[in-house]
C-alpha cells in the first residue's frame, strides 16, 4: 500500500523508531508544560510570572545550544542523548516529588523548569542533526515536516491530557508522566544502531570544533538567511507562550482543561498544516511560505487577544497551529539543507540560539506589554510585527544555492606537494598555524568572470574553516594571482578535504578552469614557525 506523501519517511526502520519515540517524549513535555503554566497560575497569578515558566523552558537552549551542539559533533550522538533524556527524566521526577510534598513555590517551578529546558538544549542540535544519518537527502524535507507533524500531535494530545489529569490528579501527575515518557527515549536510543562516521584524523577539541561551527555559520548566507527570518517568525508569534494561560483564565474565565483544549486545537491545525504541506510547497518557494505563515500565525494572535466566545479563541487556535507548523518547518528544512554533516549539530545550535533566544525574549516581552496594555493589545501587537518583519526581511533567500556550472570534480583542481619528513614534529604541534597559497595565471580579459569564482572560494575556504582568506593580484603581471588563507593547524588544513560538499568541489573546479596554460593552478603550504625564532 502506497504511503501518504506526508509519512514516506517512516519507511525507515530507524527514522520510523526514533520518531515514536520522541512523539512520546514530546507528549510528556507537553503535558508537564501545560501542568507548569497553570500551576503558576495558582502559585503567582500575573502576566509576567506566568510568562517566566515559558521563559525558563526556552532561556537555556539561548544559552547552551551552540556548545551543545559542538559536542554533539565531536562526541558518540547516541550515548550524548541518553545522557540528556536522563537528566531530564530526573529533573521532572524531582519536580513531581516537590510538588506532591507542597514545597515547591514559584521560583522553584522555574528553577526546575530551567533544569528541563537546559536539558532539551542539550539534547535538541543533536536531535535534529541526527535525522539525515536516518533518511536519505530526497526524503530530508519531508522528514522535518514529518518531525513537525510528530511534535504538534504531541502538542495535540499532550496538552488535552495535561489538563484533564491537572484537573483530576494535579499538576504534580503531569511531571511524573513526563518523567516516564523521557524512559520511553531511553529504550529508543538504547536500542538504536548508530554508525559512527570514519575519519582518519583525531577528534576536534571542543573550543576549535566551536570555532569552525562559528566560522562556517559566519560565511554561509543561506543559514544567516534563514536564522534571520526565524528570529522575526518565532519571536513575533512567541506571545501565545506567555499569554495563552491567562486568555483562558481571565479573559475567557474558563478551567485548566480548557487551556489543555487549546493547545489540542493549535496540535490539530499543525498536523493538518504537515499533511497540507506537500502540496504547498508545489505552489509555493520557502520564502513566500514563510512571509504567509507569519501573516496567518500574526492574524489568528490578534483575533485570539479579542475572541468574544470559545469557539472563536478554538480556530484562532487552529490557523495559529497551522501557520506555526508551516513556518517553522520550511525554516528548519532550510538551515538543515544549507549544512553539511560535519558542522550539522553546531550548525543547527546556531540557529536554535537565536530562534530560541528570540522565542524567549518575545515570550518575556509579551508578559510585561500584557501587564502595561492588556491581553488584547499586546497579542495585536505582536501579530502585527510578526507580519510588518516577515514582509521586511522578505528579500533574503532560503532557498537552496545552484551549484556553479563547473564539474564537481577536475583534473585542473590545485595539488600541493606532499610535506616533507623532516617537518613531521612541527606539523604535529597545533600551535604552528598553516598559510595556505593558490597561484592562478589568467587571461587579464576574464577578470570580471575570474573574480566572480573567486567569490565563491572565498566561501568555500571561510566555511571549511579558514581564520583569513585574501586575494592579491601581481602589480607588474596583472595576469597572476594568488590566493591565500591561513588555519588553526596541519591537522585543521587536513580537516578541510574532509569537509568539501560537492557545491564545494564545483566552486573550486570553475576557479581552476581560468588557468591559462591548461594545467592546474600552483599551490602551496607554509607552516607559521615566528615563534621558532631565536631571540
Amino acid at each position: 500500500m502506497r504511503l501518504p506523501t506526508a509519512l514516506i519517511p517512516l519507511r525507515h526502520p530507524a527514522f520510523r523508531l526514533l520518531w515514536l519515540s520522541n512523539l512520546v517524549a514530546n507528549t510528556g513535555m507537553w503535558m508537564q508544560n501545560t501542568g507548569a503554566g497553570w500551576l503558576m497560575t495558582s502559585l503567582a497569578p500575573t502576566p509576567l510570572m506566568v510568562s517566566l515558566v515559558q521563559v525558563a523552558s526556552l532561556l537555556p537552549v539561548f544559552l547552551l545550544a551552540l556548545p551543545a551542539g559542538a559536542l554533539a559533533d565531536i562526541v558518540d550522538r547516541r550515548l550524548f542523548l541518553l545522557a540528556t533524556q536522563a537528566w531530564m527524566a530526573l529533573s521532572a521526577l524531582l519536580l513531581a516529588l516537590l510538588t506532591h510534598a507542597g514545597v515547591l513555590g514559584p521560583w522553584g517551578l522555574i528553577l526546575l523548569t530551567f533544569a528541563i529546558g537546559a536539558g532539551t538544549a542539550m539534547s535538541s542540535p543533536a536531535w535534529q542533526a541526527t535525522t539525515p544519518e536516518l533518511v536519505p537527502r530526497d526524503d530530508l524535507p519531508g522528514a522535518i515536516v514529518l518531525n513537525g507533524i510528530g511534535f504538534n500531535l504531541s502538542r495535540a494530545v499532550g496538552p488535552a491530557i495535561g489538563g484533564v489529569v491537572v484537573a483530576l490528579a494535579g499538576a504534580e501527575a503531569t511531571f511524573a508522566l513526563n518523567a516516564l515518557a523521557f524512559l520511553v527515549a531511553i529504550a529508543a536510543l538504547a536500542t538504536w544502531k548508530r554508525e559512527e562516521p570514519r575519519s582518519t584524523l583525531p577528534k576536534e577539541s571542543f573550543l576549535s570544533a566551536l570555532r569552525a561551527g562559528l566560522r562556517f555559520v559566519r560565511a554561509s548566507p543561506p543559514l544567516r538567511a534563514a536564522t534571520i527570518r526565524a528570529c522575526v517568525f518565532f519571536g513575533g508569534l512567541a506571545a501565545i507562550w506567555g499569554l495563552l494561560p491567562l486568555v483562558v483564565r481571565e479573559g475567557l474565565g474558563l478551567g485548566p482543561e480548557w487551556y489543555g483544549l487549546m493547545l489540542t486545537a493549535m496540535g490539530v491545525g499543525a498536523v493538518a498544516g504537515g499533511f497540507m504541506l506537500p502540496a504547498l510547497r508545489a505552489r509555493l518557494d520557502r520564502g513566500s511560505m514563510v512571509v504567509a505563515a507569519c501573516i496567518l500565525g500574526g492574524g489568528s494572535l490578534a483575533v485570539l487577544g479579542v475572541a468574544p466566545h470559545v469557539t472563536v479563541a478554538l480556530l484562532a487556535m487552529l490557523g495559529f497551529g497551522f501557520a506555526w507548523l508551516a513556518g517553522a518547518s520550511t525554516l528548519q528544512a532550510a538551515a538543515q539543507l544549507a549544512t553539511p554533516p560535519w558542522v550539522r549539530a553546531r550548525a543547527l545550535g546556531f540557529y536554535q540560539v537565536a530562534t530560541f533566544g528570540a522565542l524567549a525574549l518575545g515570550t518575556g516581552l509579551s508578559g510585561w506589554a500584557g501587564d502595561v496594555v492588556g491581553l488584547p493589545a499586546a497579542l495585536a501587537g505582536f501579530g502585527a510585527a510578526c507580519a510588518i518583519g516577515a514582509i521586511a526581511v522578505r528579500g533574503m533567500s532560503i532557498e537552496a544555492v545552484a551549484a556553479p556550472t563547473a564539474p564537481a570534480r577536475s583534473d585542473r583542481a590545485p595539488r600541493p606537494e606532499p610535506a616533507d619528513p623532516s617537518l613531521t614534529p612541527l606539523l604535529a604541534d597545533e600551535r604552528h598555524r598553516v598559510l595556505e597559497a593558490v597561484r592562478y595565471t589568467i587571461d587579464p580579459a576574464d577578470r570580471r568572470a575570474f573574480l566572480e569564482a573567486m567569490r565563491e572560494c572565498r566561501g568555500v575556504r571561510l566555511r571549511g574553516g579558514a581564520l583569513s582568506w585574501r586575494l592579491y593580484e601581481d602589480v607588474a603581471h596583472p595576469e597572476r594571482w594568488v590566493e591565500m588563507w591561513i588555519v588553526e593547524s596541519w591537522t585543521a588544513h587536513l580537516r578541510e578535504a574532509e569537509r568539501l560538499t560537492e557545491f564545494d568541489h564545483a566552486a573550486l573546479a570553475r576557479a581552476a578552469a581560468f588557468q591559462r596554460d591548461g594545467g592546474a593552478p600552483e599551490a602551496g603550504r607554509y607552516l607559521n614557525v615566528t615563534g621558532d625564532l631565536p631571540e
